[in-house]
Order: structure tokens, then C-alpha cells, then sequence
């Protein structure tokens, strides 16, 4: 079945479970790398590895997040193009977007190569912790041209419909970089940056391999020569702007906790946040998968002027981060210990106790966190950018920065109970967005 029948013909139901199933488990696939990368450095190379990677990893994120920014801008664009037919419009941005990525990942891997020591000063690390968190920093940066476009291609394969080839090179990306881990931190003992290395060589593999139907010309689209205007790389930036502000302002958020966590509770408290946020990201990428696969359906829908099936699936899309993340709630709050074990060594027990507690007050997040999600994700694929960088930035920058002013007195509680009571919060101004979005008139065919 071609891309436009699979989006536009098929039942909503039906569609679901052949597109957001496979693209969920795909999500979890492609981020089992993050899991990966902390279980390895907490449990061989000890605390203060696992300390440096949390206060590095903010900083690698953000530059992925720029790849994330152009990959989900552009799939947007693409996917109402192509609903409408214009093949040709569809193919320049795609290939503009892969240019685009190419030169952000030389830039931001030069920035952040040369910046690294500075920002670890700033945050206040010194000694091992820091030295360790600049090596796992500058590895990253290296191969930073390399590996960014993997955030990008996954998006490009789930609009031509290979949804199944898009799950295989998540799943085969997670056992490179889990044989990779293995091999250059328990053999080679390459130490943090061998962690860094890792990673990269599984991307880079994946990216590789993501691109080469495209071009070989085998699939919907294909790369054509570049035609840049500012009205292409306007609508690149605005339609993904939700999604990049949503991950940038969550790493300046964690980046911010780890600079107070450093003050209040030291290594210990950051290991711990690191936990929360490892154990946190299964759902959320679970979450991620869903919204992101039915996002070309959406899109296509849209653009084809097809709005009682575009209900339908944003219907599905509602149904299904609702399940995942009450769901994941229950598994946090039963098995706090397994969980955060999986990141310590036996003999770290006052963290291990700390964590489950921690753990226990984070886990109510997930029970209202799936709706402001979910809106937003909907909102992008309708493109409409602004309500959902408003939803993005209240969720990831603003609200938690806030709460972590009000609840200061809370001290460490206050800062585990800072996601689920934002989550909270940006669910209520989901509803409000949707109220005022249905009292004003029917939004017009978009051109």
C-alpha cells in the first residue's frame, strides 16, 4: 500500500495499530541508548561517572534537539504536500531539511567541542566530575556531524510508509550501541568516553544505512537540488519549533536542577535526578511514538481536507497516551527498587533509598502528563506551532522553573514533586487551548 492510501484510506483503528504501535515500539528501541549509556557508566565506572554524564547529557540533547527541530519542521510541510499531491514541493524540503541538519551538526559539534570546560565551570562541577563530564561532552561533539541526522530520518521513512523499516533500524541501532557499550567500556576500558563513542557509532551506522533508499531514489521521496527561500526555512523553524523549544527548555530545566541539586544534596542528588529521569523516559518516549507516528496520518488528512478523519485519529492518539502513561504511573509506584537499582552498585545503599523515594513522588507525572502531550503533538501535525510552543515552553521552562522557586522550602522533595505537579498544570491549559480553539471559527483549507 502507497504512503497516501496507507494515511488516507485506511480505518482509523486499523491505521493505529499498523502505524503507532510499531512507531511506539520503535521510539523505545531508538532510546534505549540513553538507558543503556546510564546503567553501564552507574554500574562499572561508579557514581561520579554517572554524576558527569547527567550534568553532560543536557548539553549532547540539545544539540540532537536542533536535528529533532529541522526532522519534525520539515516532516510537517512534507506530509500536507503530499496529501495535496505536490510531489516536487515535498522532495525540496527534504532535501533542504538534510542539508540543514548536515551544517547544524559541524556548527553545534564545534560550539559545544570548545565551550565544554567553560560550561562545567559554570555549573559548578570541579575535579573528576567535571574533567570526566568535558571528555563525554567532546566525544559527542566530534562525531556530532555524523549522527544528528539519525533524529531526522525515522520521521522521513514513517511519511513514505516504511513503518516496519523504521522500527528495524531502531531496534538494530540499540544492540550496536548495547554490543558498543559493552565492548568499549567492560573490554576495552575506555572509560566515559568510550560511553560517547558508543552511541555515536551506532547513529552514525543507522543514519547511514535510513538514508540510503532515499538515495537510491526507491522511495516517495528523494533528494532533488536544493532550493532554499526564507519562506521554506520559516516554516522548517515554526512548524518544529514546539518540539525544539519542548527539548531545549527541558534541558536548560535540567541543567538548572543540577546546578541547585549540586548545592542542596551533591553527586548524590544529581545521580538521582539522572535516575528519575532515565526511568521517566521510557514512558515518554512510549508517549512520543505514539503522537510522532500518527502525526503524518494527521498531516496527510489535513491536507487532503479530510477533518472527520483527522478527529478520529487524534481520537486514537488520546486513547492510547492515556493507557501508557497511567500505566507507566503503576509500574513506578510498584517497583520503585528494580527500577532504580538497575543504575547503582550493590553497595550504594542510602542512594538506593533516596531514589525510591524520589521515584514514588516523580511517578505521579505520568497521570496527567499524556494529555498536554498528546495536544501538542496534534497541534503540530495541524500546523499550528503557536498553541503548541505555548504548551512546549509552559511544560518544559516555564512551570518548572516557577515551582522550583515556590516549592524551595520542600527542599529535595519539593524538587522530585516539580514534573508531576507541572504536568498537572499544563494539562488544565491543554482544555483551555481547546476550549478557546473551539469557539472561534473553522480553520481554513491550509494552502
Amino acid at each position: 500500500m502507497d504512503s497516501f492510501n496507507l494515511y488516507t484510506k485506511t480505518s482509523p483503528l486499523k491505521l493505529f495499530f499498523m502505524v503507532a504501535v510499531p512507531g511506539a515500539i520503535s521510539m523505545i528501541a531508538s532510546s534505549l541508548w540513553g538507558l543503556f549509556d546510564g546503567i553501564f557508566v552507574g554500574r562499572i565506572l561508579g557514581e561520579t561517572a554517572f554524576a558527569a554524564l547527567n550534568l553532560g547529557l543536557p548539553f549532547v540533547l540539545i544539540n540532537f534537539a536542533l536535528a529533532d527541530l529541522i526532522g519534525v519542521g520539515s516532516a510537517v510541510p512534507i506530509s500536507i504536500y503530499l496529501g495535496q499531491k505536490q510531489e516536487k514541493e515535498a522532495n525540496n524540503y527534504f532535501t533542504c531539511a538534510c542539508l540543514l541538519i548536515l551544517i547544524t551538526g559541524v556548527c553545534m559539534g564545534m560550539l559545544f567541542y570548545i565551550a565544554a570546560p567553560l560550561l562545567m565551570r559554570l555549573m559548578g562541577a570541579e575535579g573528576e566530575l567535571a574533567e570526566l563530564a568535558v571528555r563525554y561532552i567532546r566525544v559527542y561533539a566530534i562525531y556530532s556531524p555524523l549522527t544528528t541526522i539519525v533524529f531526522a530520518v525515522d520521521n522521513f521513512l514513517r511519511i513514505c510508509g516504511k513503518i516496519k523499516s523504521s522500527m528495524a533500524l531502531n531496534i538494530l541501532m540499540s544492540v550496536l550501541i548495547l554490543l558498543m557499550e559493552f565492548l568499549c567500556l567492560s573490554v576495552f576500558k575506555m572509560g566515559i568516553g568510550g560511553s560517547a563513542f558508543a552511541v555515536s557509532f551506532g547513529m552514525f551506522v543507522c543514519g547511514a544505512i535510513a538514508l540510503y533508499p532515499f538515495w537510491k531514489k526507491k522511495l516517495v521521496l528523494r533528494f532533488c537540488k536544493p532550493h532554499f527561500s526564507l519562506g521554506l526555512v520559516r516554516q522548517i523553524v515554526c512548524s518544529g519549533s514546539p518540539i525544539f523549544l519542548n527539548d531545549v527548555s527541558a534541558r536548560l530545566t535540567a541543567i538548572l536542577m543540577n546546578l541547585v541539586l549540586l548545592r542542596i544534596g551533591g553527586h548524590g542528588a544529581v545521580s538521582v535526578y539522572g535516575i528519575l529521569l532515565y526511568a521517566g523516559d521510557i514512558f515518554q518516549q512510549l508517549l512520543y511514538g505514539v503522537c510522532d507516528s500518527l502525526q503524518p496520518a494527521i498531516g496527510y488528512n489535513w491536507g487532503a481536507g479530510n477533518r472527520k478523519r483527522v478527529k478520529d485519529i487524534a481520537k486514537c492518539c488520546l486513547v492510547a497516551s492515556a493507557v501508557i502513561s497511567i500505566g507507566g504511573t503503576l509500574i513506578m509506584l510498584l517497583f520503585p527498587e528494580a527500577i532504580t537499582a538497575l543504575f547503582l552498585k550493590e553497595h550504594e545503599k542510602n542512594l538506593l533509598t533516596m531514589s525510591i523515594h524520589a521515584l514514588q513522588l516523580y511517578s505521579l507525572a505520568y497521570l496527567t502528563r499524556w494529555f498536554g502531550f498528546a495536544i501538542q503533538s496534534i497541534l503540530i501535525a495541524l500546523g499550528k506551532p503557536f498553541p503548541a510552543a505555548v504548551l512546549s515552553l509552559a511544560n518544559a521552562l516555564v512551570c518548572p522553573i516557577t515551582l522550583l522557586a515556590v516549592m524551595w522550602p520542600l527542599q529535595l522533595d519539593g524538587l522530585w514533586l516539580n514534573t508531576p505537579v507541572t504536568s498537572f498544570i499544563v494539562a488544565i491549559l491543554a482544555v483551555i487551548i481547546l476550549i478557546r480553539m473551539k469557539e472561534k471559527e473553522p480553520a481554513h483549507h491550509p494552502h
